[in-house]
């Protein structure tokens, strides 16, 4: 697979605005504005927009979790692998990051002790899958660019996700199929994102290397994009909306921006909930997350 294709965002235009805007040269710096149309793209999807209103169906939700198992199991197996290369080393943090068995214990709660053979990939999934397993393989001092598009979209928005889906799905208070939210390991969100962003800054890459890294967090999120539009073909096979509605909506987007961009560079101690913008941070956690995509990211 071809390590480069026509990118939507020029590296040179994120670093040329980026001293317009008096940020450094740091790679954070970089990717909170290379990204920054990415992220709008990601949070304006159909799937993502409903899942922000509280209109997300169980069989959708029991989709995306499995799209995120094969996308995490990847993942987490390439950053084990590249766990002493000097460009990925810093950013190893399995303990408190990986999210592969509370994805099992998810999918054992949907599906039951037989998920495994429920648990099959989609294409969008699949190209996504072998993106990772090539970078990791070939190229991991890219590994950053797909951790930051997960893991920092997951911290930021995870809780109040866990709070839409749980309420507009009636899952249990407990917290079952709801795992994958939870970091148990991870004490202080805010404290642990800060130290990630000075390790990602710390990484020894040449502004070239830096630049291949805002390319591949771009196709992070057009990836995730990908995904969001396999669930709403399922969506659109299988209508019925009355399973969830309008009465979990959730407050609409602040500014039109996505909040996690800003919460990704922030500075220290600024908490993204404190400030409201709980719309924008679950759009990044399902995204890329995924999912923004912060599914997701």
């Amino acid at each position: 697979m071809p390590a480069n294709d026509s990118q939507d965002v020029s590296v040179q235009h994120a670093a040329q605005h980026g001293k317009t805007l008096g940020l450094g040269n740091e790679l954070s710096d970089m990717l909170k504005v290379g990204t920054k149309d990415s992220h709008t793209l990601a949070e304006n999807t159909h799937f993502v927009k409903e899942f922000l209103q509280g209109r997300i169906r169980r069989d959708l939700f029991e989709h995306m979790t499995v799209a995120l198992y094969h996308v995490y199991t990847a993942l987490e197996e390439e950053m084990e692998r590249n766990k002493g290369h000097v460009a990925f080393a810093p950013l190893h943090f399995p303990l408190e990051l990986s999210r592969k068995a509370a994805l099992e214990k998810d999918l054992h709660f949907f599906y039951g002790p037989q998920w495994q053979k429920k648990a099959a990939r989609s294409d969008a999934v699949d190209r996504y899958v072998e993106r990772i397993r090539w970078i990791g393989e070939h190229e991991p001092e890219l590994l950053v660019a797909h951790a930051y598009t997960r893991y920092m979209g997951d911290l930021s928005g995870g809780q109040v996700l866990k709070k839409v889906a749980q309420r507009a799905l009636h899952l249990p208070a407990s917290g079952e199929g709801l795992e994958f939210y939870t970091f148990d390991n991870v004490t202080n969100a805010g404290k642990f994102k800060q130290l990630y962003r000075s390790r990602m800054n710390s990484l020894e890459l040449d502004a070239k290397t830096m630049g291949r890294v805002v390319e591949e967090a771009n196709r992070a999120f057009r990836m995730n994009m990908e995904v969001f539009k396999e669930l709403d073909a399922i969506r659109e096979l299988t209508p019925d909306e009355k399973k969830s509605g309008p009465s979990n909506a959730a407050p609409p987007l602040l500014n039109g921006m996505c909040s996690f961009h800003k919460e990704a560079t922030q500075a220290p101690g600024v908490s993204l909930l404190s400030r409201g913008n709980v719309v924008a941070a679950i759009a990044c956690a399902v995204a890329v997350a995924v999912v923004c995509i912060q599914f997701l990211m």
